[in-house]
């Protein structure tokens, strides 16, 4: 048995951290979910922006759009769309079959959205409605602006997975925003069922710190922030408040592992899958991970809810002069930069290729 299919059957969840039309077209991501267990996708700016850049598969496309006088994000959000769409339907017979838990895919709001939590909200409701699928994700940030439009979205009936968080307490903000929206839910009378994830960034800690720490500390904040974060979850899930919404239907927001590509090329492939198993979670990794690990993985145990030596790791870091609170902020600041920039970067490429198309067609009509 594949290590991929033994860490499904352990109760985690392996979602890729990559969409391309290329993977739909060419029956890649078909084989990742037979072969490698995969049940689930997510996509962000980066990698929209990496697969339209990189690739000419989108250029009959963008001419189409284009000539239909599209543009900007609204010719984007029709690119993206279609490809998660299709992604959604692929996985729709294991949405089903989960009842809901698992099988989805996840598009993000504009992360210029960021610090706008009303424009957050309508832009989330409004994906959701186009997409028109009820395993697609709308993700937001889990910024201090983000937190509310968590609230209010998933109030609003539409799925949200909670993207950039990088610390215990950011996570339980999330879980909190997702909480109140529930029992909002139960109190005016609605369906209390409403999934949502909550993405913890867990490699950029490490890459943040490598050069601050120890060799003997190399790789190993991520983890243990991911270990706290893990007992955190564990807690909740265990406590009153959480046992009543579970009484009353709901669902739990799942805890999930993003950012789990090795940045460290001394590192092994697979340190953080390998670290991170867990029940009842979710990891997202990119192609070349989960190759890695379907190749030689192994699974070594499961994290411990209560936390394991998440502690003792944290305090060697703070004696190193690391601290972890505002290290974290940091993350989420850089971390909603870099999706800026990347977002700027994508709809300067798309406009580029309009351009291209446009004085195409323009030479064409006058020969």
């Amino acid at each position: 048995m594949k290590t991929t299919q033994q860490l499904h059957d352990l109760g985690q969840s392996l979602w890729l951290d990559n969409i391309t039309r290329g993977l739909l077209t060419s029956g890649t991501l078909d084989r990742y979910i037979s072969d490698f267990a995969v049940t689930g996708i997510t996509s962000n700016p980066t990698i929209f922006d990496k697969a339209i850049k990189e690739a000419g598969s989108y250029d009959d496309a963008i001419r189409q759009k284009t000539v239909q006088g599209k543009s900007g994000e609204e010719l984007f959000y029709e690119l993206a769309l279609e490809d998660l769409i299709r992604a959604a339907d692929l996985f729709r017979p294991v949405h089903e079959a989960t009842s809901g838990i698992d099988g989805w895919v996840s598009l993000e709001v504009s992360p210029l959205l960021a610090n706008d939590t009303a424009g957050s909200i309508k832009s989330a409701v409004q994906l959701h409605a186009r997409a028109s699928r009820p395993n697609l994700f709308i993700k937001i940030p889990g910024t201090r602006k983000g937190v509310p439009a968590i609230e209010e979205t998933i109030f609003a009936g539409v799925p949200v997975n909670v993207t950039l968080l990088f610390s215990r307490e950011q996570y339980i903000a999330a879980a909190e925003a997702y909480m109140r929206a529930i029992e909002r839910r139960i109190a005016a009378g609605l369906d209390p069922n409403v999934a949502s994830v909550a993405s913890l960034f867990v490699s950029r800690w490490d890459v943040a710190v490598k050069d601050k720490v120890s060799d003997g500390l190399r790789n190993r904040l991520g983890i243990a922030i991911a270990k706290s974060t893990y007992k955190a979850y564990r807690d909740l899930l265990a406590s009153p408040r959480w046992r009543k919404l579970a009484g009353s239907g709901a669902r739990p927001q799942r805890l999930l592992w993003a950012s789990t590509g090795t940045k460290d090329a001394h590192a092994p492939a697979t340190l953080y899958i390998e670290a991170l198993a867990a029940p009842d979670t979710i990891n997202t990794m990119p192609e070349k991970t989960l190759r890695a690990f379907a190749e030689h993985g192994r699974i070594r145990g499961v994290l411990p809810i209560d936390g394991g030596d998440a502690e003792d790791v944290l305090a060697e870091f703070t004696r190193e002069g690391i601290n972890d609170e505002t290290l974290a902020a940091d993350l989420q600041s850089e971390g909603t930069q870099s999706f800026n920039k990347s977002w700027n970067d994508l709809l300067a490429c798309i406009a580029s290729k309009s351009v291209l198309v446009k004085n195409k067609s323009d030479q064409a009509g006058r020969k």
